[in-house]
C-alpha cells in the first residue's frame, strides 16, 4: 500500500512497529485504545504495549474507517460492534487491487524501456 510498510512476521509487534506499519502517530494509537474497548494489545512488564496480528488488523479496520469511509469515532465504533469486528472485503480487494496496480505500472516502465 501507500503508507503501509511490510512488517516481518512476529507474534508481538511493539507500538514503534505498529505505528510506522500503518503511518500513523503511537500517540494516535494510544488515544483509539480509548476511544474503542475492543482493541486492548498486552502488556509487557515494563508496560509495553505488545500488538498481535489480530490487533492489526482491527487497527486497519479502524484505520479505514475513520481515514477511508470518514467515519466520526462513534460511527466507527458502533459499525465495528455492529459488524463483529469485521470491515467489509472492501479493504482486502483495495489492498489486492493497488498490488495489482503497482505490478501494472511495473510492466509498463518495462515494455516502454523496451520499445524503441
Amino acid at each position: 500500500m501507500d503508507q503501509e510498510k511490510t512488517t516481518p512476521l512476529k507474534l508481538y509487534y511493539n507500538i514503534r512497529e505498529v505505528a510506522d506499519s500503518l503511518g500513523l502517530n503511537p500517540s494516535l494509537l494510544r488515544y483509539w485504545e480509548t476511544e474503542f474497548p475492543m482493541l486492548q494489545p498486552k502488556k509487557n512488564r515494563k508496560g509495553n504495549r505488545m500488538y498481535t496480528e489480530k490487533d492489526l488488523e482491527l487497527l486497519r479496520q479502524i484505520q479505514y474507517l475513520l481515514k477511508e469511509r470518514r467515519f466520526t469515532i462513534k460511527g466507527a465504533l458502533a459499525h465495528l460492534n455492529e459488524k463483529g469486528h469485521k470491515v467489509p472485503e472492501t479493504l482486502s480487494i483495495k489492498e489486492r487491487l493497488l498490488s495489482l496496480r503497482a505490478g501494472l505500472v511495473e510492466l509498463k516502465k518495462t515494455l516502454d524501456q523496451e520499445t524503441p
